[in-house]
């Protein structure tokens, strides 16, 4: 069986949790999109720890944790993190690399962050991880798989020079940089190839075996629905699409194979980057009240440490977030957070040129949208430490249960705490 777990939202909503959680009984985990822009937080007997690159199974032995084609991969920073773990007690993970996924080439964090530069107050927010020039390069059909770096001197040498003809143009006369050198970057090359060679494998093939022998794949998005390349908030989306769809051309098995699809939702809201976020809180003291107590340890990017934005739930993007990734059960994720509040807003439409509308838009009309609330009343207790629905204060019910209408899917795992045994188990 195959289970997807994704975010609805704009990323930041919990999901290294749930999939720690879930990998408990799961025989393989697999990350199957993006790079190391994100990252997610898991709290374990081990410590805690931000992932960037490496699935969020990797913390129990009996799991293999793979890197699916789909991955952007910056191997430098995925052997950091496999040392990190390993010097902090966590036995060596069985870690396996996609033949076909492709490599961050260190120019492309370079014109990352370099295009920021230039763009400058109309930059997009990048974490200059060098995400958008991978994919135009991979879509351009000029990036480097993981097996071309098994293929011979020549071979990569001649690649390389055709690219950097391009690349060179561009540093010299458009960002007046420091032009690159082939030898160089064929030379760091063969450090990746040192660094991936025991572990390369054709993934998909791996996986068709896997499915066969009657074992459970859980499949790990970054991000959420409203940073999808196509739809989310676009230009302000990341570089790929994070839809559990996606998933299955991702690692390449066939769609068909997705059972179940766990979207994660926060029980409030917050992004890291540029871009529309109607719910968003204004009141800067409210938000940083909220942002100091969220999460686990505040609310700050997991790769850059910046303050997330902060804001009340939103039913129209999460209801939007949840149909596009074809969700089957909701982890409600951070409730406990929310114990301090006398009252809970939650947006339950968006006002546009004075209709209001519970249909999430396209950015052209988001940008004029202003949020509509209802509020709630708080339940004031400390919620952490229940394990059954039913224990938890009436108004905490209550709140989940009128969201859980507002978006029309069903709850099923409510997180109250950030340790991997803080979570309620809600049958529908």
């Amino acid at each position: 069986m195959v289970k997807a777990i994704v975010g609805a939202n704009w990323g930041d909503e919990g999901k290294g949790k749930i999939t720690d959680t879930l990998a408990e009984k799961a025989d393989i985990v697999v990350r199957f999109q993006g790079g190391a822009n994100a990252g997610h937080t898991i709290k374990n007997a081990y410590g805690k720890f931000a992932l960037h690159t490496l699935p969020s199974g990797v913390f129990y032995g009996h799991t293999t944790s793979i890197i699916g084609n789909g991955v952007a991969l910056n191997v430098p920073i995925l052997f950091n993190e496999i040392k990190d773990i390993v010097d902090k007690g966590v036995p060596m993970p069985k870690i396996l690399i996609s033949d076909r996924a492709q490599i961050i080439m260190p120019y492309h964090i370079l014109f990352d962050k370099y295009e920021e530069e230039r763009l400058a107050g109309k930059s997009f927010g990048s974490t200059k991880s060098g995400i958008a020039p991978f994919y135009s390069d991979k879509f351009a059909k000029i990036g480097f798989q993981v097996s071309d770096l098994f293929d011979t001197k020549e071979a990569i040498m001649d690649r390389l020079e055709r690219v950097l003809v391009q690349k060179n143009i561009l540093l010299e006369h458009l960002y007046h940089k420091p032009t690159l050198n082939a030898e160089d970057i064929y030379n760091e090359l063969m450090q990746y190839k040192e660094m991936v060679a025991p572990y390369v494998c054709d993934v998909a093939l791996f996986l068709d075996k896997a499915l066969k022998e009657g074992k459970t794949v859980l499949l790990e998005g970054q991000l959420g629905t409203l940073k999808d390349t196509d739809h989310g908030i676009y230009p302000m989306v990341t570089s790929s699409n994070t839809l559990a769809s996606y998933g299955a051309v991702g690692c390449g098995i066939p769609p068909y194979e997705i059972k179940q699809i766990v979207t994660v939702c926060k029980a409030y809201s917050s992004a890291v980057g540029a871009g529309e976020f109607v719910s968003e809180i204004l009141d800067e003291a409210v938000a940083d009240e909220l942002r100091r107590r969220g999460g686990d340890g505040g609310e700050y990017g997991a790769t850059t440490g910046r303050p997330r934005r902060m804001g009340w739930f939103d039913c129209v993007a999460s209801k939007y977030g949840l149909r596009l990734q074809g969700t089957t059960d909701v982890a409600f994720t951070v409730l406990d957070v929310l114990g301090y509040l006398d009252e809970i807003p939650v947006c339950v439409g968006y006002e546009i040129d004075g209709e209001v509308t519970t249909d999430f838009p396209v950015t052209r009309l988001l940008k004029k949208a202003k949020p509509v609330y209802e509020t709630l009343p708080g339940w004031k207790e400390d919620i952490r430490g229940i394990k059954e629905y039913d224990k938890l204060p009436e108004n905490c019910r209550k709140y989940i249960e009128f969201i859980e209408e507002r978006i029309g899917y069903p709850i099923t795992m409510i997180s109250n705490g950030p340790a991997r045994e803080d979570i309620i188990y809600r049958k529908k």
